[in-house]
């Protein structure tokens, strides 16, 4: 309940600001869980057109994330995800290249209950991201992600499942 209350919270937080998308891009993912299964993303990426807490050190911003993912299994344990997510970047200032650091807490919807031998416990799932990359001149960016998947206690069972993942992501 406490997890639901602090969701509430950010999700009510980012909708009383008014955030356009200022570039896009289009995000490129592979990774591989725990359990040895691959996973591969496609996604868009939409930069926010605000930043906060801007010095000589960095700014943190942020973008909308929306993403399909295809997680490989053996003939009966493959599933498909679709996610949507607001991500906060603190971007360390650089001339050509920006090193950054992301967080986000978002929703995802899987095909079916199972991932591997996890048992998500309903399609419904948060997703969790944590990761660190590099932004280069012209907006195209490398990164390492950590991304967990949990319905948040809402159902049983709640096994979650984790993806760890190399990304790159080109300006459109």
């Amino acid at each position: 309940m406490k997890r639901l209350f602090c969701l509430a919270a950010i999700a009510t937080a980012l909708m009383g600001h008014s955030f356009t998308a200022q570039a896009a891009g289009v995000e490129f993912g592979v990774g591989q869980t725990s359990d040895s299964t691959m996973t591969y993303r496609l996604g868009m990426q939409f930069d926010w057109d605000k930043s906060w807490l801007q010095s000589d050190i960095g700014r943190l911003t942020g973008y909308w994330s929306g993403a399909y993912t295809y997680w490989e299994g053996d003939e009966t344990s493959s599933n498909h995800s679709l996610s949507f997510s607001p991500v906060l970047v603190y971007e360390f200032a650089g001339q050509t290249i920006k090193p950054y650091v992301e967080a986000g807490i978002g929703i995802a919807v899987f095909a079916n209950t199972e991932v591997e031998d996890n048992k998500l416990g309903g399609a419904f799932q948060f997703e969790d991201r944590f990761g660190f990359g590099l932004r280069f001149t012209g907006g195209h960016e490398v990164g390492i992600r950590a991304t967990h998947y949990s319905n948040g206690g809402i159902s049983s069972p709640n096994d979650g499942v984790e993806s760890y993942s190399l990304h790159y992501t080109m300006p459109l």
